[in-house]
Protein backbone atom coordinates (compact mmCIF):
# COMPACT_ATOMS: atom_id res chain seq x y z
CA UNK A 1 0.00 0.00 0.00
CA UNK A 2 2.55 2.56 0.89
CA UNK A 3 5.64 4.00 -1.22
CA UNK A 4 8.19 2.59 1.13
CA UNK A 5 11.23 3.69 -1.20
CA UNK A 6 9.24 7.23 -1.06
CA UNK A 7 8.98 7.01 2.49
CA UNK A 8 12.50 6.14 3.52
CA UNK A 9 13.78 8.89 1.13
CA UNK A 10 11.72 11.25 2.66
CA UNK A 11 12.41 10.55 6.09
CA UNK A 12 16.37 10.44 5.65
CA UNK A 13 15.73 13.99 4.24
CA UNK A 14 14.87 14.70 8.02
CA UNK A 15 17.86 12.18 9.29
CA UNK A 16 14.92 9.43 10.39
CA UNK A 17 16.46 5.78 9.02
CA UNK A 18 13.67 3.40 8.02
CA UNK A 19 14.61 -0.08 7.51
CA UNK A 20 13.48 -3.34 5.65
CA UNK A 21 11.97 -4.52 9.10
CA UNK A 22 10.32 -1.05 10.20
CA UNK A 23 9.38 -0.18 6.01
CA UNK A 24 7.33 -3.85 5.90
CA UNK A 25 5.78 -3.18 9.66
CA UNK A 26 4.61 0.38 8.41
CA UNK A 27 3.23 -1.13 5.46
CA UNK A 28 1.02 -3.63 6.94
CA UNK A 29 0.22 -1.42 9.50
CA UNK A 30 -1.40 0.65 6.90
CA UNK A 31 -3.46 -1.97 5.33
CA UNK A 32 -4.66 -2.70 8.49
CA UNK A 33 -5.64 0.94 9.40
CA UNK A 34 -7.40 1.23 5.51
CA UNK A 35 -9.70 -2.58 6.32
CA UNK A 36 -10.21 -1.73 9.82
CA UNK A 37 -11.48 1.92 9.14
CA UNK A 38 -14.25 0.66 7.22
CA UNK A 39 -16.42 -0.46 9.95
CA UNK A 40 -14.59 1.24 12.64
CA UNK A 41 -13.66 5.11 12.27
CA UNK A 42 -10.52 5.42 12.63
CA UNK A 43 -9.07 7.84 10.43
CA UNK A 44 -10.48 10.17 7.62
CA UNK A 45 -7.32 9.94 6.08
CA UNK A 46 -7.60 6.07 4.14
CA UNK A 47 -5.56 7.67 0.53
CA UNK A 48 -2.27 5.75 0.42
CA UNK A 49 0.10 8.56 -0.28
CA UNK A 50 -2.14 10.87 2.46
CA UNK A 51 -1.45 8.15 4.64
CA UNK A 52 2.27 8.28 4.01
CA UNK A 53 2.40 12.08 4.81
CA UNK A 54 0.03 12.98 7.35
CA UNK A 55 0.36 9.67 9.77
CA UNK A 56 3.30 8.26 9.21
CA UNK A 57 6.00 10.83 8.07
CA UNK A 58 4.32 13.53 10.20
CA UNK A 59 4.48 11.46 13.45
CA UNK A 60 8.12 10.73 12.26
CA UNK A 61 9.42 14.56 12.26
CA UNK A 62 9.59 14.21 16.14
CA UNK A 63 12.73 11.98 15.92
CA UNK A 64 14.34 14.81 13.72
CA UNK A 65 14.01 17.20 16.90
CA UNK A 66 13.98 14.82 19.70
CA UNK A 67 16.73 12.07 20.32
CA UNK A 68 15.27 9.40 22.95
CA UNK A 69 18.01 7.56 24.49
CA UNK A 70 17.98 3.97 23.87
CA UNK A 71 15.25 2.22 26.42
CA UNK A 72 13.10 5.60 27.53
CA UNK A 73 10.24 5.71 28.17
CA UNK A 74 7.42 7.58 26.45
CA UNK A 75 3.87 7.81 26.45
CA UNK A 76 1.53 9.47 23.62
CA UNK A 77 -1.42 10.91 24.54
CA UNK A 78 -4.59 10.86 22.60
CA UNK A 79 -3.16 8.35 20.70
CA UNK A 80 -6.22 7.63 18.43
CA UNK A 81 -5.57 5.33 15.81
CA UNK A 82 -2.11 4.96 17.12
CA UNK A 83 0.37 8.28 15.30
CA UNK A 84 2.87 9.70 16.72
CA UNK A 85 3.54 6.87 19.24
CA UNK A 86 2.90 3.95 17.25
CA UNK A 87 4.92 5.39 14.12
CA UNK A 88 7.74 6.16 16.71
CA UNK A 89 8.25 2.50 18.23
CA UNK A 90 8.37 0.63 14.76
CA UNK A 91 11.22 3.55 13.78
CA UNK A 92 12.67 2.92 17.30
CA UNK A 93 11.59 -0.78 18.62
CA UNK A 94 13.73 0.12 21.91
CA UNK A 95 11.42 2.59 23.05
CA UNK A 96 9.43 1.63 26.15
CA UNK A 97 6.11 3.08 24.39
CA UNK A 98 2.74 3.67 26.59
CA UNK A 99 0.11 4.77 24.16
CA UNK A 100 -2.92 6.18 26.19
CA UNK A 101 -6.84 6.99 24.84
CA UNK A 102 -10.26 7.47 26.18
CA UNK A 103 -11.67 4.72 23.54
CA UNK A 104 -11.26 1.36 24.07
CA UNK A 105 -11.70 -0.09 20.32
CA UNK A 106 -9.30 2.75 19.25
CA UNK A 107 -6.41 0.80 21.34
CA UNK A 108 -8.00 -2.61 21.00
CA UNK A 109 -6.92 -1.61 16.93
CA UNK A 110 -3.57 -0.55 18.39
CA UNK A 111 -2.54 -3.55 20.13
CA UNK A 112 -4.11 -6.32 17.69
CA UNK A 113 -2.29 -4.58 15.12
CA UNK A 114 0.98 -3.77 16.82
CA UNK A 115 0.67 -7.88 17.46
CA UNK A 116 0.36 -8.67 14.09
CA UNK A 117 4.22 -6.59 13.23
CA UNK A 118 5.47 -8.33 15.73
CA UNK A 119 5.82 -5.25 18.57
CA UNK A 120 4.16 -4.33 21.76
CA UNK A 121 3.48 -1.20 23.86
CA UNK A 122 1.53 -0.57 26.90
CA UNK A 123 -2.03 -0.18 26.29
CA UNK A 124 -3.67 2.45 28.55
CA UNK A 125 -7.43 3.30 28.42
CA UNK A 126 -7.76 6.21 30.51
CA UNK A 127 -8.37 9.53 30.53
CA UNK A 128 -5.31 11.72 30.37
CA UNK A 129 -6.34 14.04 33.70
CA UNK A 130 -7.48 10.68 35.31
CA UNK A 131 -3.75 8.82 34.43
CA UNK A 132 -1.77 11.85 35.23
CA UNK A 133 -2.72 11.53 39.16
CA UNK A 134 -1.57 7.83 39.23
CA UNK A 135 1.51 7.04 40.65
CA UNK A 136 2.67 4.49 38.22
CA UNK A 137 2.29 7.30 35.69
CA UNK A 138 3.03 10.52 36.77
CA UNK A 139 6.13 12.11 36.42
CA UNK A 140 7.66 8.53 34.71
CA UNK A 141 8.66 9.76 30.87
CA UNK A 142 11.15 11.02 29.28
CA UNK A 143 9.11 11.51 26.15
CA UNK A 144 5.37 12.76 26.27
CA UNK A 145 3.70 13.19 22.63
CA UNK A 146 0.29 14.33 21.63
CA UNK A 147 -0.82 15.23 18.33
CA UNK A 148 -4.21 17.64 17.42
CA UNK A 149 -5.71 17.12 21.21
CA UNK A 150 -6.50 20.17 22.65
CA UNK A 151 -5.20 24.37 22.72
CA UNK A 152 -1.21 24.50 24.04
CA UNK A 153 -2.23 25.18 27.62
CA UNK A 154 -5.35 23.00 28.26
CA UNK A 155 -2.75 19.84 26.62
CA UNK A 156 0.05 21.56 28.98
CA UNK A 157 -1.99 20.65 32.22
CA UNK A 158 -3.18 17.03 30.28
CA UNK A 159 0.44 16.15 29.64
CA UNK A 160 3.12 17.60 31.36
CA UNK A 161 2.06 15.97 34.43
CA UNK A 162 3.44 12.98 32.60
CA UNK A 163 6.82 13.87 32.18
CA UNK A 164 10.05 13.63 34.52
CA UNK A 165 12.21 16.41 35.23
CA UNK A 166 14.31 16.56 32.57
CA UNK A 167 12.13 14.71 30.03
CA UNK A 168 10.40 16.61 27.03
CA UNK A 169 6.63 17.18 26.33
CA UNK A 170 6.22 17.64 22.31
CA UNK A 171 3.14 19.12 21.20
CA UNK A 172 2.49 18.87 17.35
CA UNK A 173 0.54 21.18 15.79
CA UNK A 174 -0.70 21.66 12.21
CA UNK A 175 0.33 25.27 11.92
CA UNK A 176 2.63 27.66 14.02
CA UNK A 177 0.20 29.95 16.49
CA UNK A 178 2.91 32.61 18.12
CA UNK A 179 -0.41 33.52 19.71
CA UNK A 180 -1.56 29.52 21.21
CA UNK A 181 2.68 29.50 22.49
CA UNK A 182 2.34 32.87 24.70
CA UNK A 183 -1.04 32.10 26.08
CA UNK A 184 0.37 29.23 27.37
CA UNK A 185 3.15 30.57 29.02
CA UNK A 186 1.27 30.96 32.65
CA UNK A 187 0.13 26.97 32.01
CA UNK A 188 3.92 25.97 31.39
CA UNK A 189 5.47 27.90 34.32
CA UNK A 190 3.03 26.45 36.66
CA UNK A 191 3.00 23.16 35.49
CA UNK A 192 6.70 23.04 36.22
CA UNK A 193 7.70 23.64 31.88
CA UNK A 194 9.86 25.95 29.65
CA UNK A 195 9.82 26.38 26.38
CA UNK A 196 13.04 24.34 24.66
CA UNK A 197 12.14 25.32 20.78
CA UNK A 198 9.69 25.59 18.21
CA UNK A 199 10.09 23.88 15.41
CA UNK A 200 8.53 24.09 12.06
CA UNK A 201 8.30 22.04 8.33
CA UNK A 202 6.73 22.09 5.49
CA UNK A 203 4.93 18.37 4.78
CA UNK A 204 4.04 17.57 0.60
CA UNK A 205 0.21 16.79 0.98
CA UNK A 206 0.15 17.87 4.73
CA UNK A 207 1.26 21.81 5.17
CA UNK A 208 2.95 23.66 7.44
CA UNK A 209 3.92 21.22 10.93
CA UNK A 210 4.69 23.01 13.93
CA UNK A 211 6.59 21.22 16.61
CA UNK A 212 6.61 22.80 20.43
CA UNK A 213 9.56 21.59 22.52
CA UNK A 214 8.96 21.81 26.06
CA UNK A 215 11.64 20.89 28.73
CA UNK A 216 10.34 19.89 32.47
CA UNK A 217 12.49 21.81 34.70
CA UNK A 218 10.49 21.31 38.46
CA UNK A 219 7.72 19.32 39.64
CA UNK A 220 4.16 19.40 38.77
CA UNK A 221 2.23 20.46 41.80
CA UNK A 222 -0.22 18.16 42.99
CA UNK A 223 -2.97 19.23 42.59
CA UNK A 224 -2.43 19.34 38.93
CA UNK A 225 -4.14 18.19 36.53
CA UNK A 226 -7.76 19.50 37.39
CA UNK A 227 -10.42 17.35 36.50
CA UNK A 228 -11.33 17.56 32.41
CA UNK A 229 -14.31 20.07 32.85
CA UNK A 230 -11.90 22.83 35.07
CA UNK A 231 -9.41 22.47 32.58
CA UNK A 232 -11.64 23.68 29.91
CA UNK A 233 -13.61 26.25 31.49
CA UNK A 234 -10.83 27.45 33.86
CA UNK A 235 -7.59 27.37 31.76
CA UNK A 236 -4.81 28.19 33.37
CA UNK A 237 -4.12 31.59 32.50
Amino acid sequence: MIDRNLLQTEAAAFDVKTDETALERIDCYSEELVRVNKYLNLTAITEPTEVLYKHWLDSLTVLRYVKPKSGAKCMDVGTGAGFPGAALLIARPDLQMTLLDSTRKKLTFIAETLDKIGLSAEILHQRAEEAGRMPAYREQFDLVTARAVAALRELCEYCLPFVKIGGTFAAMKSVRSDEEIVQAQKAMHLLGGQIESVETCTLPYAGERTLILIKKCSQTPSKYPRPSAKIAKQPLI
